[in-house]
């Protein structure tokens, strides 16, 4: 899961990064952020909101493709890519940071015109267990929506 922070005068990625309890690395991986000193005032960026619980971190390795990680972690290609914002075919790179789902849980990730009803039916739970799950949902297309299993 994710949000959306505003950098304010006196932000650096190590005191953001420290904020939100993750990596200068994971920072500048999601926001494609190349200098430690590439921030502005004002500038919006995407941080993790709760990610220790729905993701474990993996750095990519010298030879890597999403095909072979996603084999070897037991996941979708195609949902490792959504959820790193990538697609299929594109090129990660050594000490590249990304996001593993963790096995206990369902993910989704929405479409247009998706209901909320319609999810939950996805995930076969009630609506009280849905909301605990996601804060904040949008139903927006390609929002990620998660379930514990």
């Amino acid at each position: 899961m994710f949000e959306s922070y505003r950098v304010t005068r006196g932000d650096t990625l190590s005191s953001i990064a420290q904020k939100y309890n993750t990596s200068v690395k994971v920072l500048q991986d999601l926001n494609n952020l190349y200098y430690i000193d590439g921030l502005r005032e004002n500038m919006e960026l995407i941080v993790p909101k709760e990610s220790k619980d729905y993701f474990n971190y993996y750095v990519v390795e010298k030879g890597d493709n999403l095909y072979a990680i996603a084999r070897k972690y037991n996941i979708n290609p195609e949902l490792l890519a959504s959820l790193n914002g990538l697609k299929n075919d594109d090129y990660i790179y050594p000490n590249q940071t990304i996001l593993i789902p963790k096995s206990n849980y369902s993910y989704y990730i929405t479409a247009e015109g998706d209901t909320m009803d319609e999810v939950i039916k996805v995930f076969n739970t009630t609506k009280d267990k849905f909301l605990d799950e996601n804060k904040t949902i949008y139903l927006m297309e390609g929002q990620l929506l998660v379930n514990k299993k």
